[in-house]
């Protein structure tokens, strides 16, 4: 599967080569503890969409610069505005890069090639509520 549209960051949009956009849907509890009798007490805040990352080769960038790419997902500020490309258009959430990395793929004279970036991005608050 190609991917045809980027991603976009604080409203800045990226064309990058993605390999994969997984996305966890993870349920956050104000508390869930058991009872005396073994039963669940939990109340549910929310359901928050996150998600990973994969992007191919630098070197198939289209007119992103890879070095701007890796600088704003190193940004240490502590929310971005994000927008990820589904199926109808783009999800659009606030959050937080919680990690990134990539690696050297090869290294030359002034240049270097890198590949396997990839980074997560974690919902500030929920995307679905209780009720």
């Amino acid at each position: 599967m190609k991917f045809e549209k980027g991603i976009k960051v604080d409203g800045i949009y990226y064309d990058i080569p993605m390999v994969s956009l997984k996305r966890n849907a993870d349920f956050l509890d104000k508390y869930a503890e058991r009872s005396e009798e073994g039963d669940l007490l939990r109340e549910l805040i929310g359901v928050y969409y996150n998600y990973t990352l994969t992007v191919g080769s630098s070197s198939d960038f289209g007119d992103t610069d890879y070095e701007a790419f890796w600088n704003k997902m190193t940004e240490p500020v502590e929310f971005h505005e994000i927008s990820v490309p589904t199926k109808d258009g783009y999800y659009t959430f606030r959050g937080y890069i919680s990690s990134v990395s990539d690696e050297y793929k090869k290294i030359l004279n002034n240049e270097a090639e890198f590949t396997s970036f990839t980074c997560k991005f974690i919902a500030k608050g929920p995307t679905r509520v209780p009720g």
